[in-house]
């Protein structure tokens, strides 16, 4: 048996300590140890509370000082499109000088351009391209995330993807959860047959299932790219093979995505910038989340998603990074808090539930991660901070020192610590 760790002279814990789905007024509510300490046996949280948990110290423990940080849950980044190769600044250009996200794609950049890279690179260069990024979140503090497909487009180069993400898991620190997304647009050998690549993608979903490749299925549904009919076609599809199904719902145009996630049982509709004021009203009685991107907002100069009214009619909401090539090419995930912080206005605790809790609910991992309680996994990051309020008043730098992922400590001192 492994001998205790016990992580001590901790200024300040915080965590969510309401059971989730968390909504509305209940995401502004957690708890605060002063001056506390957190017990780790065998990957789990033993014990935590104020003082040095001296009772756990015998000629075995091993002692961690925090140095006075601030202590929280690992953060969990639940939406990303974390596998595909190479990179559009080409596009950037054209994004400021106005030109429509959808008008790039309708040319054949957007996700079309990185789909005709992906399907070129090998298995090596997308895993070394990922692992990157990876490494990069997990010095943001990400200690969950999940990683869609949908740069592949078709059956060999998604199952490409999904490997990939596979294989990542098993030699890196972060634990991946994986969803299939060839419903991310129509490839360009289809544009003259949407129904042939739909009847495709059913077949395709019934094989990623048998092969274990991925638990949720998330379907782009858009002007341009896949309908409310179509959407609900293959998530009731998915849904009846027994995935965890998703949306990206209401991005752009407000066609009702968010209401249809809602009447098909959704985990999380995502993104939400254009969303109906009767779809906010059908989430706030539902369980389904409401997974908010404000990086894509800000790289994109679109108006952000409204967080505010969201929370005060009750929704659950969470919030996550949506790195990708395209809309969000970054990993930095303590921006995208400091962004809901800024222009979704977000409370510190409404963020802390959103990047902990709730994303833990819509990927099922609720029982495990998302809060600092006894018997769940130690996922825990250590920031350098006066106190909470202090991560999104300070932006713009990493304030991660330590993180723990199931006890083990793989970032210390800021740098990340390779076994």
């Amino acid at each position: 048996m492994k001998a205790t760790l016990l992580i001590q002279n901790i200024k300040t814990i915080y965590t969510p300590v309401a059971t989730p789905p968390v909504h509305g007024k209940h995401m502004n509510k957690i708890k605060e140890i002063h001056q506390g300490f957190i017990a780790i046996k065998d990957s789990t949280i033993l014990d935590f509370g104020v003082g040095d948990g001296d009772k756990y110290i015998d000629n075995h423990t091993i002692i961690h000082n925090a140095n006075q940080t601030i202590v929280v849950p690992g953060f969990i980044d639940s939406h990303s499109h974390l596998v595909h190769a190479g990179s559009r600044e080409d596009e950037y250009e054209k994004l400021n000088e106005g030109v429509p996200y959808l008008d790039i794609l309708k040319d054949g950049g957007g996700i079309l351009g990185t789909v005709e890279k992906t399907r070129k690179a090998s298995f090596e260069a997308l895993y070394q391209q990922a692992m990157k990024s990876l490494d990069h979140m997990l010095s943001y503090g990400v200690t969950v995330l999940e990683a869609k497909s949908g740069y592949g487009l078709n059956f060999e180069n998604e199952v490409k993807q999904l490997e990939v993400a596979k294989q990542l898991e098993l030699a890196h620190p972060i634990s991946i959860q994986h969803t299939y997304m060839g419903a991310h647009a129509i490839p360009s050998e289809f544009k003259d047959d949407r129904e042939g690549y739909i009847s495709t993608l059913l077949e395709d979903m019934k094989k990623i299932k048998e092969l274990r490749l991925a638990g949720a299925v998330d379907v782009f549904c858009e002007t341009g790219v896949f309908s409310l009919m179509e959407a609900r076609r293959i998530l009731s599809k998915a849904k009846d093979l027994g995935f965890i199904i998703k949306m990206h719902a209401d991005e752009i145009h407000p066609l009702g995505g968010a209401g249809l996630g809602v009447d098909l049982h959704c985990s999380s509709v995502d993104h939400l910038m254009a969303i109906r004021d009767e779809d906010i009203e059908k989430l706030a009685y539902s369980n389904t989340i409401a997974n908010l991107l404000p990086g894509t907002s800000f790289y994109l100069k679109k108006g952000y998603a409204q967080a505010r009214k969201m929370i005060d009619e009750g929704v659950a909401v969470s919030i996550s990074g949506d790195y990708n090539p395209g809309s969000c090419p970054t990993e930095n995930f303590q921006f995208i808090m400091q962004l809901a912080s800024r222009e979704l206005k977000m409370t510190p605790y409404e963020i802390l539930n959103a990047v902990t809790i709730n994303p833990a609910y819509h990927l099922g991992l609720s029982a495990t991660h998302g809060s600092i309680e006894i018997g769940k996994y130690a996922n825990l990051v250590c920031l350098d901070a006066p106190n909470l309020p202090y991560i999104f008043y300070h932006y713009g730098i990493n304030h991660t020192k330590d993180v723990y992922i199931e006890g083990k400590r793989v970032v210390y001192q800021k740098q990340i610590v390779r076994s």
